[in-house]
């Protein structure tokens, strides 16, 4: 018998593992304040916060797992993009993991209300999508300013619990001029690294709680593949203003409630 806790986190799992298959984002961005918020809002005893940032990066990991097998299947994973951004953004999440545990819960937030921000902003300027349909085999980009953007991205979505997704997406369209489907497909990838890492940070340092992540893993890992599906099928200008809308509501939620 589910506990009322354990309930909510299967329909919250299921609920952001579609967004990760549909938006290409592994779901921290959404995650966090729904497992900080909605809880109590049930009457249910509220997580701490270092405990959501292990389950968010749980979640992401799993979810992000399931939804890049679709997209690569369809070729919208970029190999040399995930491997030059992917591991630069490996080490340096899991050492922004471990660092995680000497701030305080306020600074964390702090911190990723300011990187929603930050995200929220770049996805607003505009951009021609005439090749946001083009597969992989069509895209070129700079490496070392893709490993330069992994390392820092990758630093500080390491301390609050997020695959990056949330941020690697705006850069990816905008910095490094990657067009959208591609974008959206390799950032599923490029998240497993940060991802790895970020969740043995977060279980070395114990801010894992194992039985709740079951209940939220069985929501959201067959949600990623359908989330997938439902992405092959919308137009890409859709999909970059639903991220858009995702990504600034949760950042202006953040903010509210920090200041």
């Amino acid at each position: 018998m589910l506990s009322g806790v354990d309930l909510l986190l299967l329909f919250i799992g299921g609920g952001v593992g579609f967004l990760s298959g549909l938006l290409g984002i592994g779901g921290g961005i959404v995650m966090l304040p729904l497992l900080l918020y909605v809880p109590p809002l049930f009457g249910l005893t509220p997580l701490d916060v270092k405990s959501i940032t292990g389950l968010t990066m749980a979640q992401g990991f799993f979810a992000s797992l399931t939804a890049v097998f679709f997209h690569n299947k369809n070729k919208f994973v970029s190999r040399p993009l995930v491997i030059s951004l992917g591991l630069s953004l490996f080490a340096a999440s899991f050492a922004g993991a471990l660092f995680s545990k000497a701030v305080s819960d306020r600074m964390l937030l702090s911190i990723f209300s300011m990187l929603s921000i930050i995200a929220a902003a770049m996805m607003f300027i505009p951009r021609s999508d005439e090749k946001d349909e083009f597969k992989e085999d069509l895209i070129t980009f700079n490496k070392p300013l893709s490993i330069a953007v992994g390392l820092c991205i990758g630093f500080l979505t390491g301390m609050v619990g997020q695959g990056g997704a949330f941020l690697l997406i705006p850069t990816i369209l905008y910095i490094l001029k990657v067009p959208l489907r591609v974008a959206l497909g390799s950032t599923l990838a490029i998240g497993l690294f940060s991802a790895t890492a970020g969740l043995a940070g977060k279980v070395m340092t114990e801010q894992l709680p194992f039985l709740h992540a079951i209940p939220l893993l069985i929501g959201a890992v067959p949600a990623a593949r359908l989330g997938s599906i439902a992405s092959k099928k919308t137009e890409s200008r859709h999909l970059r203003w639903m991220l858009a809308a995702v990504i600034t509501a949760t950042a202006l939620k953040m903010l509210s409630d920090i200041f």
